[in-house]
């Protein structure tokens, strides 16, 4: 995966800090870290009204993207099929990783197994690759465009913003 280009996001108001100032602008590695150490995952769609909808999801942070599962049937899975563009953040409010992105539906056999073998292993789990059939449950791998991160104890100092080609 290439690294994305680095900048301080516009944040008017906040008295954010030039790049070169406070922490400076992260690494993509300190937002990397955070994707794959996250519990919980929060994952932001758009119902088909426009009401936004948020739930809490298991992921992992796999090849450049982040991973999860849904049942077919669920509101986000019915939400992300209409619209794919999503955000997903990490759970830790001290120093969250925003990610923004669309969902794409994995149905490959090969691809499916990989991100089965990398959940169980995350999450102490032993489930059977059936558990992700494709007829009733939803792999989608998000590919950022944008994430954004930041340390709570240098607020105006850290904001870091990567972007990403449209293509990678």
């Amino acid at each position: 995966m290439l690294e994305p280009s680095r900048a301080r996001p516009h944040m008017p108001g906040y008295g954010i800090l030039p790049a070169d100032e406070g922490t400076g602008l992260l690494p993509w590695s300190w937002a990397c870290e955070r994707l794959t150490g996250s519990h919980d995952y929060w994952l932001s769609t758009v119902r088909p009204d426009g009401r936004p909808h948020a739930m809490p999801v298991w992921g992992v942070w796999l090849d450049g993207a982040l991973w999860f599962s849904s049942s077919r049937a669920s509101r986000k899975a019915r939400n992300l099929a209409a619209r794919a563009d999503c955000v997903v953040t990490t759970d830790d409010p001290h120093e969250p990783v925003v990610l923004e992105g669309r969902a794409a539906t994995v149905v490959d056999p090969a691809g499916i197994a990989v991100f089965l073998a990398a959940l169980n292993g995350k999450y102490g789990t032993a489930y059977g690759i059936d558990f992700l059939d494709p007829a009733v449950n939803s792999t989608f791998r998000v590919r950022p465009s944008e994430v954004f991160g930041l340390v709570q104890e240098d607020f105006t100092g850290s904001p870091t913003r990567w972007s990403f080609p449209a293509e990678h």
